[in-house]
């Protein structure tokens, strides 16, 4: 991998062959686990400044460039998470001759208060090209990371790590994205339409797909961006304010329209239906037809799906057994995905398990083989497991002689899910019928005779690591229980995803992790601490929470304990401070635990809830030792089996996630509401 330096610059041809779409990486780290920061792109002319508002590519417009930029989201990794953007370079419009890539923080936070900054650049099949890490940020509240511009007709990358101490407002200032002066020039979320004119009234936010609304007036950036070169032409004036308009989005409304049926025996007829389904061959060819059928037809689930991959943007077709020569007995994947972009075509065989059956590594096999023959760049497998960092689901062999290489990729049905629920529900589509066509999708991936369920097995180890720790009998370096772990892990990120789905924020697994560890060795390490301790521990970041929330399955109690640490208010009197406490938790269970966190390492006092109402004051240190927060908690009881049956396991976590977020966490006082793109998190304020 090519490491680059603050200023140096490379051509990505001289990385790789495969640089038409390509894969960038931002991560960081902090202390606590959980300093963010959001991602945005912009996309300049020869100016050097955004052709229209549409070129500022962010949280509420992920898409920009006729799609050659796609935001991609969180994705987990051994350190914790990574933002990445798919860059169809290829089909980036030809007036556009360089693309920043920045990030931004909000609520006062600045860049110096995260650590192991840093940049990675893949190709069309993952292989990772370069990187970059940022040493020093400074105090900044907007930082650019680099950019990829042209150069005689070549792309090429520039490491920059520089940035505004006036935030994200400096940086779209700095680059031509239009500032209105007034909030009463937004246009709500909720009244966006083609042609609207603003409100009447100030409202606070942006309509999606416009970019954030800033305050006109903002600082100078800390220190020049490396961006702006000698080569540059001078600014352009600040174009006037105006308002905001977009095309409107449509989702679904969750509550269903009361039905017209006479009783609850009538069933509504569906697009999908799944009831008749008997075999696991009938599950696996339904199911990938339903799915490709609907990816083809709803251009931005298509591409959702497709551009982590590599894909670009553009036309897609997609097939169902299709036959393949392949020795003396031919071949037929379960799909084929085809996208056509400026008379290029990009092909991914698919393989496809429903119902919790294995993926064969003969069947992968073949299909890498007939591949990377014909030329094709990727071969997607879709099942209902979850893949994990640095641990492949199926063994397959890789000619490094072949000058055509064939990226591996994997698919959960979770995930599958996942995105059709963040469309329909929160970001919304095209049209109505799209809408529609997603919710018919979702309805029959959830469906019990789909087989479309997501991770639904423990494993074969489940079991006998649950009785080895029982009598004491499991021994450290034991591979079941790795095997458990493992499973626990793919458990965790799947709940991550449901979650996910239903509230339309960021729900991510903390991982902490040194820089560069090998997922192995903290796979290995957690197995250890299982055999010794008897407990799986996770913790999850949901966007908008005071806290973390932690999952610890105690395999020798068989009990559940989801838990969050929410900080103390830093002003009041400690009475006070329990009051407030016990007022916002007035709808809690009476079973909610409540312990309060002190300085030191002494545990500090606890009670229940219950308990706790009529005598606020018995959380309070007796010595009056300085409260720094308080721990909340609920227990029940862990389901034992290693499937998804009613008394498994994996219900058990799901349902305790499920109590505790919806009885507890949303009583709390969150750091912020959803971020608009009125407020859009500006630090200039």
């Amino acid at each position: 991998m090519h490491e680059m330096v603050k200023g140096s610059n490379v051509g990505l041809a001289a990385l790789s062959e495969d640089v038409g779409s390509v894969m960038v990486g931002l991560a960081w780290s902090s202390d606590t686990g959980e300093g963010d920061a959001d991602v945005s792109v912009l996309l300049l002319d020869g100016n050097g400044k955004v052709g229209n508002d549409a070129d500022f590519c962010f949280y509420n417009n992920p898409v920009a460039g006729a799609g050659s930029v796609q935001l991609l989201g969180k994705t987990p990794t051994a350190e914790g998470s990574e933002d990445r953007i798919g860059f169809d370079l290829d089909a980036v419009p030809p007036e556009v001759e360089r693309i920043v890539v920045a990030a931004s923080r909000y609520d006062g936070s600045r860049f110096d208060g995260l650590h192991d900054l840093r940049l990675t650049l893949a190709d069309g099949v993952g292989e990772p090209l370069l990187r970059f890490a940022i040493e020093d940020p400074g105090a900044v509240s907007a930082l650019i990371f680099g950019e990829i511009y042209r150069r005689s007709g070549v792309w090429k990358f520039r490491a920059i790590g520089d940035g505004y101490a006036s935030g994200l407002a400096g940086l779209a200032t700095d680059f031509g994205v239009d500032i209105d002066d007034d909030a009463d020039d937004a246009v709500p979320r909720e009244e966006v339409g083609e042609e609207q004119a603003p409100p009447a009234e100030p409202a606070p936010a942006a309509a999606p797909g416009a970019p954030p609304v800033i305050p006109a007036q903002a600082p100078p950036p800390a220190s020049p961006p490396a961006a702006a070169t000698a080569e540059d032409p001078p600014a352009r004036e600040k174009r006037p304010a105006r308002p905001r308009t977009a095309k409107k989005k449509v989702t679904l409304p969750r509550a269903a329209k009361r039905s017209l049926a006479e009783n609850d025996a009538w069933r509504e007829a569906r697009l999908f239906p799944a009831s008749a389904l008997k075999s696991d061959r009938e599950r696996e060819t339904r199911a990938t037809s339903v799915v490709l059928s609907v990816m083809a037809q709803v251009p931005e689930f298509g591409r959702r799906l497709t551009a982590a991959f590599g894909a670009p943007a553009g036309r897609m077709e997609t097939f169902t057994e299709v036959s393949f020569p392949h020795g003396e007995t031919p071949r037929r994947p379960d799909g084929v995905i085809r996208v056509e972009r400026a008379g290029k075509l990009w092909t991914a065989l698919v393989e496809t398990k429903t119902n919790g059956s294995a993926l064969r590594a003969d069947q992968v096999q073949a299909y890498m083989d007939i591949a990377a023959r014909r030329g094709y760049e990727a071969v997607i497998t879709l099942s209902n497991d979850v893949a994990l960092e640095g641990s492949s689901l199926v063994d397959v062999r890789i000619d490094g002689r072949r000058k055509h290489k064939v990226a591996l990729r994997h698919l959960s049905w979770a995930e599958v899910a996942h995105q059709a629920q963040m469309l329909i529900r929160h970001e919304g589509v095209g049209n109505a019928a799209h809408a529609w066509l997603l919710q018919e999708l979702l309805h029959y991936l959830q469906h019990e005779n789909s087989g479309c369920h997501g991770f639904q097995n423990m494993g074969a180890a489940w079991v006998p690591v649950r009785r080895g720790i029982d009598d004491e009998t499991l021994c450290q370096g034991d591979p079941r229980a790795l095997e458990v772990i493992e499973n626990w892990e793919r458990l965790v990120r799947q709940v991550c995803l449901r979650l996910g789905g239903e509230l339309g924020q960021k729900v991510l697994p903390v991982q902490r992790a040194k820089r560069g560890a090998d997922p192995r060795v903290r796979r290995a390490e957690l197995a250890d601490q299982l055999c010794a301790v008897g407990r799986l521990h996770a913790v999850i970041r949901i966007e908008g929470t005071p806290g973390l929330l932690a999952i610890t399955a105690d395999l020798r109690t068989g009990k559940l304990r989801t838990s969050i640490e929410v900080p103390a208010p830093e002003s009041g009197y400690p009475l006070s401070k329990a009051k407030r406490l016990i007022r916002q938790l007035a709808a809690a269970p009476a079973d909610l635990h409540i312990e309060t966190l002190v300085e030191g390492d002494a545990p500090g006092p606890r009670g229940t809830l219950e308990r706790l109402r009529p005598e606020p004051a018995d959380i309070l240190p007796k010595d009056g030792t300085q409260i720094t927060g308080f721990r909340l908690s609920l227990f029940k009881g862990m389901g034992s089996g290693r499937g998804n049956a009613e008394s498994g396991f994996i219900r058990s976590v799901d349902a305790a996630v499920d109590r505790f977020h919806a009885a507890v966490v949303v009583l709390l006082e969150t750091q912020a509401p959803r971020r608009s793109g009125a407020d859009a998190r500006t630090d200039a304020s």
